[in-house]
């Protein structure tokens, strides 16, 4: 149930789709390859456009990718990039439709070397979340120390659309960093309550 009388973090506009991701999965750990997989790619299609943009097409996206399934997306051919470039659910660029594939087979390869492609990526926060106590949303970096460094292992393994300013949205999408303003309901105010004397 959306409750909209609850403060929430400055970048969420009225729509009920948002207020619906930002209240059940911004910010929550992701440990799940395939939703992994599938936040990886949806954060290269966001490049250069509104989150709200790629979340409303996120449906057609899932039916279109395989439900990210980077097995299957690993095999697309010329037959299938060319159908998804003609698919109006999604956004129709080749790089990005063509990166999806290539990242795909670099996430198998990540998996095969880790265990899982999870085991891989927490490292770079040595395996927790990283709580940032915000006040307001001009406080917010856009990329950080660590988002360079899982940019340039990310590039040095063969992804595309994995700039430190996208894998940094990345990080906050899958909860590896917690950037809920602390006026936010979504911040986890037990913890950063001071214990009284």
């Amino acid at each position: 149930m959306i409750h909209s009388k609850k403060t929430r973090c400055a970048w969420v506009t009225k729509d009920p789709l948002y207020i619906e991701y930002h209240d059940t999965e911004w910010g929550v750990p992701v440990y799940d390859d395939r939703l992994l997989f599938e936040f990886l790619i949806l954060e290269g299609a966001q490049a250069g456009l509104s989150w709200l943009t790629i979340l409303r097409r996120r449906e057609n996206y899932q039916i279109s990718f395989d439900q990210f399934n980077p097995m299957r997306v690993a095999t697309y051919n010329e037959k299938k990039l060319s159908s998804l470039l003609n698919n109006p659910g999604i956004i129709r660029n080749r790089l990005k439709i063509q990166s999806a594939v290539i990242n795909a087979k670099a996430f198998l390869q990540v998996q095969q070397a880790f265990g899982s492609f999870s085991h891989y990526l927490w490292q770079f926060v040595d395996g927790k979340p990283i709580q940032n106590h915000w006040k307001s949303l001009a406080e917010i970096p856009a990329k950080t120390a660590t988002s360079d460094l899982m940019s340039i292992d990310l590039k040095k393994r063969g992804f595309k659309f994995v700039g430190s300013t996208i894998c940094y949205a990345f990080m906050q999408a899958v909860g590896m960093v917690n950037d809920h303003t602390q006026d936010c309901f979504r911040y986890p105010k037990k913890r950063a309550r001071k214990l009284k004397g």
